[in-house]
């Protein structure tokens, strides 16, 4: 199979959103929509329940494409998590990008030393946060390559 098609079939995949703001997970599927996003986007509402995807994962049920990883989230925080999926044997090959209100120095380093993909501080600006989905969606789902 070429790499076009490969390509292809990566961009159906879901993509997770690890987000437990109602108003952020709202803002971003809206974001998403107006960007014209194939990807379905699946929603894990903290820490905890991201991980617990893990096993569903491992069960059979289709792992995400990217996963969109916000840092400050109860239960378990995002760099919690980011340090478990980045050790895993089979999913530390899902990019992640934190995309998180957080443009604390810490957080940026600690995010960059467990090997997140990216890091973007959500723009307020509905408009601004449009055009970064899509930048994400174009670079993540069309222009990069991954391996299969």
């Amino acid at each position: 199979m070429n790499s076009a098609v490969n390509q292809q079939q990566s961009c159906v995949l879901p993509i997770l959103l690890v987000e437990d703001n109602p108003v952020d997970i709202d803002l971003t599927c809206r974001a998403f929509a107006r960007s014209r996003l194939n990807n379905p986007i699946s929603i894990a509402r903290d820490g905890e329940e991201a991980l617990a995807l893990i096993a569903r994962w491992d069960s059979g049920e289709t792992p995400p494409s990217l996963i969109l990883l916000d840092i400050n989230l109860p239960r378990v925080n995002g760099i919690e998590v980011l340090r478990t999926l980045k050790v895993h044997p089979t999913y530390r090959r899902i990019p992640v990008v934190v995309l998180s209100s957080s443009s604390e120095d810490r957080d940026l380093h600690d995010a960059y030393a467990l090997g997140v993909n990216s890091f973007i501080v959500k723009p307020v600006d509905f408009d601004l946060f449009v055009e970064a989905a899509g930048q994400i969606e174009r670079y993540w789902c069309e222009l990069n390559q991954r391996p299969m």
